[in-house]
């Protein structure tokens, strides 16, 4: 069950740990949801919406790295790594993939305590939702799978990738170079004819008329923007 009030989610596959870490947790007033491996705690993420995720980055399944890096694909839930990797590229790693914090073990349970309320503290804003919809187009982030009036749509990893895009910065202008960068690399940022290409195949797949469309609109001359009503 999902808990009701403020709470940390633990993703670590070590039993001692997790049970550590709940007795920790619990003692500062915290409630303490688990999962022992990457894909488990994907779907608690998506499921739960925990306030912060305490993430290990040696799983059984997959990195947490890896982990981390799909939770930043539509989620900005704080995450703070918890690891016996100390050295200092491993910290990089993480903190560029979005981690909010790096902590070491072993550790200290007033250390790790404080770093949560800190990361709690300088988290602003709410989580993405896991499923955006617009029209009778629903985009379920997690689980990487888009829909049309119910029914599953075939995207191209690049099609998806730049329609997660638009959907993350819904309402706001996503430049041409911010795609090409992201998605082909920095040598690519004139290469404009890709995204008209791919973008013609989105239409046709998402919008009622495509060379109209409603919602996948082109700004001219600088990206384009997705536009929910």
């Amino acid at each position: 069950m999902c808990a009701a009030k403020t709470n940390v989610l633990v993703i670590d596959d070590e039993v001692q740990i997790r049970r550590l870490l709940r007795i920790t947790l619990e003692a500062a007033g915290m409630s303490v949801l688990e999962a022992n491996a990457g894909r488990a705690g994907l779907e608690e993420v998506a499921r739960c919406q925990p306030d912060v995720v305490v993430l290990d980055l040696g799983l059984p399944d997959m990195s947490g790295l890896d982990v981390l890096k799909q939770i930043r694909e539509w989620s900005r839930v704080p995450v703070l790594i918890l690891t016996v990797l100390a050295a200092e590229s491993d910290k990089v790693a993480a903190l560029d993939a979005g981690a909010d914090d790096y902590l070491t073990k072993p550790f200290g349970s007033a250390e790790l305590t404080a770093r949560l309320r800190a990361i709690l503290r300088r988290s602003s804003e709410e989580s993405e939702p896991a499923v955006v919809r617009f029209g009778d187009i629903e985009v379920d982030l997690a689980a990487r799978v888009v829909r049309r009036a119910g029914s599953e749509v075939r995207l191209t990893a690049k099609e998806y990738a730049m329609l997660r895009m638009l959907v993350v910065h819904r309402g706001k202008v996503v430049t041409h170079g911010q795609m090409l960068r992201e998605l082909w690399g920095p040598k690519a940022e004139e290469n404009t004819h890709y995204l008209r290409v791919h973008m013609t195949h989105i239409r046709q797949k998402l919008e009622a008329e495509p060379h109209k469309p409603r919602h996948l609109r082109t700004e001219s001359g600088i990206g384009y923007r997705l536009v929910e009503d």
